[in-house]
């Protein structure tokens, strides 16, 4: 079913989502910390049935503090941007978009645990880019070259640069952001039309395009005469009295006074 096309807003959810996910990132770390829990077994390990459980519990688990900065400030900002400019798919890029990245890292995964919410990053900032592109509205274009500028640098890690980075998960992440913005296909946003890119505008009722001819000449507008009616009414109205006042000025002669 298509969505409406609505228009940008500031929505309680568009804040609240992003700040329930850092936070609650945020708290599984410091009870793992504090607790000495070891959260690691609910992350992703490839070819194991019990730990298909992880598609939707390792985002949230970090093995590091720098680990847990470095994806709980994108994922906010990120999140943010997909629930204000796509609120119309925004649950179905995020909630089917973890599960597809999710099960993608599962199938094509070393034999090795994955946690972090790198996956949903890349999914995130593919979707964004792409989109952006491909929408041709000139908002979300800005968007995508936004993103760009500030998570371009994030496209080489798809590729095996680091073996302590998952990059199964980023390259999954990547692929189904793709994929979002190639199948999400509606318009998210109004697009602000001016009165002559309108289906029923009518030149001939404009008053400005009135005044050029068809070859673009301007045309001079005469002058509206008056009513008959107006006439008849200022005609009726009795002229104002008028007073004249007439001023007479005397030469005053002086005498010369002696001393």
């Amino acid at each position: 079913m298509k969505q409406p096309v609505q228009k940008l807003k500031f929505t309680t959810t568009m804040w609240l989502v992003p700040v329930l996910l850092v936070f609650t990132m945020v708290v599984l770390y410091w009870a793992a910390q504090v607790f000495k829990i070891d959260l690691h077994y609910y992350g992703i390990y490839p070819k194991r049935w019990i730990a298909l459980r992880g598609i939707f519990t390792s985002p949230f688990i970090h093995g590091s503090l720098k680990h847990l900065f470095n994806n709980m400030v994108p994922l906010f900002v990120l999140t943010t941007a997909l629930f204000y400019f796509y609120r119309s798919v925004k649950w179905r890029v995020l909630l089917l978009g973890t599960l597809l990245t999710g099960l993608a890292t599962w199938v094509i995964g070393r034999p090795s645990w994955h946690i972090g919410a790198s996956g949903i990053i890349y999914l995130l900032t593919s979707f964004l880019l792409f989109k952006g592109i491909f929408s041709k509205q000139y908002q979300l274009t800005a968007l995508s070259f936004a993103v760009i500028f500030l998570y371009g640098g994030f496209i080489w890690y798809v590729f095996p640069v680091d073996p302590k980075i998952s990059w199964e998960g980023h390259l999954s992440g990547f692929f189904v952001g793709f994929l979002f913005a190639l199948i999400f296909n509606e318009k998210t946003i109004q697009n602000k039309k001016y009165d002559w890119e309108r289906d029923d505008f009518n030149p001939e009722e404009d008053p400005f395009i009135s005044q050029f001819d068809e070859e673009g000449n301007f045309i001079e507008t005469p002058k509206e005469e008056p009513s008959d009616d107006l006439v008849e009414i200022n005609s009726s109205k009795e002229k104002p009295h008028v007073k004249k006042v007439i001023y007479t000025f005397k030469k005053t002669e002086h005498k010369d006074e002696k001393n």
